[in-house]
């Protein structure tokens, strides 16, 4: 197929469709079949820039829009979205490779962010202070930063997005949503969907694109704030570019997730998780777990019970009903089965080898099966790099506390995970661990819309968390007034300073 058959996915800029101007395209690939299914407009400068200024734009009215008809505007796209979700998650499979329930549950846990921001006129109340002197009223209020930009990965283009748009727009801002050229097409999806449910022109736009896209959201100055979703390379890069031209950069990086095994722990329900955790959508989530850490002589019969499940996963093309899709590129799937070269080659032991998978699926996608690799220490690549692939690494210590100087050694402090039946060491755990996002049982302990998603240390650049009360303060700023109403016959001249015992 030529690229003139090819459809095109562009932008969208006041609520309708924008080729752009560059000339620029880039393939974009089914990963189930290897095939270029169409291309994706790469912008220029100057297409970001009509892109940014027409939401530019929009934003003073919007601002000023009241927030009984922002929240209508909010909940009308939140049952548009309930009503049509299938639609959705079927572009994501199409582009991604993720099989079609997983798509279905990334839409799902999106809306809860959606169905929050729903409430934002309660989020955004202010205190008020009446008579804090004589005649003096202070109140508080929160007041929305102008136009934001969204930088999102292409393993969730659907929910990364609705982690901070329903929030972004709902507080009153407006927003451009630079989608991953590698699955492009449910950004403007979403886009027409808002223009149904009634947001004006010029709220919501997306700009194809890549690096000069980005480039230019981070330097424009009509954009006040960036949030971003990525690799920890490119996160340092937005944060630190973001800030240097001024901005609010809320950067969220990359992941080496942990789940610690201790002996008491049931080894079943551990396994299952494991395989739940580090197979499901590939491997290709940030909240994957992708190392093992087992305790005190379970590691045997903790890999024996993961080989056991992990071996009855179909893999092949999503729409089929299998249980685990390809990787997102060909080039993806080629570095992930690298590490697992290397792995051998650093003394590792392969337990379960992805890369001789017989895939349900059109014989060039970019498939890799489960993989499990034993004897794994902390020099070895697969360790030390975040794969973002179907491979679990399983390390082998004696203590509880050789595990926790692992994890907390580590560069990275985005989600872990312990399993045990012992409270006190959960307790402990939960306490003692260095890293922003735990879970209890729990392999994947993605917070709730109510809270806020975030790791520390090298998984996140920036002091602001993802959604929930945090979200709202991102894309907010505090406001105090000091307000005092007098007769004309109060005048006259006072050089002290003001007091509030006044």
């Amino acid at each position: 197929m030529s690229s003139s058959d090819l459809t095109r996915v562009g932008h969208w800029v006041n609520n309708k469709a924008f080729p752009g101007t560059s000339g620029r395209a880039a393939a974009v690939t089914n990963p189930a079949t290897g095939a270029v299914s169409r291309e994706v407009a790469l912008a220029h400068v100057a297409d970001a820039r009509t892109v940014i200024e027409a939401a530019a734009a929009a934003f003073p009215a919007w601002r000023d829009t009241s927030l009984a008809k922002r929240t209508a505007i909010v909940f009308r796209f939140r049952e548009l979205l309930n009503e049509r979700k299938d639609e959705l998650a079927a572009i994501i499979t199409s582009e991604h490779g993720k099989v079609l329930s997983d798509a279905l549950g990334e839409v799902t846990r999106g809306q809860e962010v959606v169905e929050f921001a729903c409430g934002i006129p309660h989020l955004l109340k202010g205190g008020f202070s009446g008579n804090a002197s004589t005649e003096v009223d202070v109140f508080s209020t929160r007041q929305p930063l102008g136009v934001v930009g969204i930088i999102a990965p292409f393993n969730f283009p659907a929910m990364v997005p609705m982690w901070f748009f329903p929030i972004a727009i709902a507080s009153g801002n407006t927003v451009v949503l630079k989608p991953s050229e590698k699955a492009p097409s449910a950004a403007l999806w979403l886009a027409e969907l808002w223009a149904e449910a009634g947001l004006p022109a010029g709220v919501f736009n997306v700009l194809q694109g890549d690096k000069a896209a980005v480039d230019e959201l981070l330097s424009h100055r009509s954009v006040k704030g960036v949030s971003f979703v990525g690799s920890t390379p490119i996160a340092e890069y937005v944060y630190a570019t973001g800030t240097a031209h001024g901005k609010r950069v809320q950067a969220l990086g990359g992941a080496k997730n942990h789940a610690v095994i201790l002996p008491d722990a049931d080894l079943d329900l551990a396994a299952d998780a494991m395989v739940n955790a580090g197979f499901g959508s590939a491997g290709e989530r940030c909240m994957a777990i992708s190392a093992v850490v087992a305790v005190g002589g379970v590691a045997d019969e903790l890999i024996a019970k993961i080989s056991e499940r992990a071996k009855k996963i179909r893999t092949g093309d999503g729409t089929r009903g299998c249980d685990m899709g390809p990787l997102v590129t060909a080039a993806h799937r080629d570095k992930v089965a690298s590490y697992v070269d290397k792995a051998e080659q650093e003394g590792a032991t392969l337990v379960l080898d992805g890369r001789e998978v017989e895939a349900d699926g059109g014989k060039d996608g970019f498939w890799l099966g489960p993989t499990i690799i034993d004897n794994v220490t902390t020099e070895m690549s697969c360790y030390r790099d975040e794969i973002f692939g179907p491979v679990l690494s399983v390390l082998r210590v004696e203590s509880y506390e050789d595990a926790l100087e692992l994890i907390n050694s580590n560069p990275y402090g985005n989600g872990t995970a312990i399993f045990t039946n012992d409270g006190g060491a959960a307790r402990r755990f939960h306490n003692e661990v260095e890293v922003g996002m735990v879970g209890i049982n729990v392999p994947i302990p993605v917070p709730m819309a109510y809270y806020s998603f975030g790791g520390w240390k090298n998984s996140l650049f920036g002091d602001t968390h993802a959604h929930g009360t945090e979200g709202v303060h991102f894309f907010t700023r505090g406001k105090v007034v000091t307000t005092r109403w007098q007769d004309p016959s109060h005048g006259g001249l006072n050089l002290g300073f003001p007091q509030t015992t006044a």
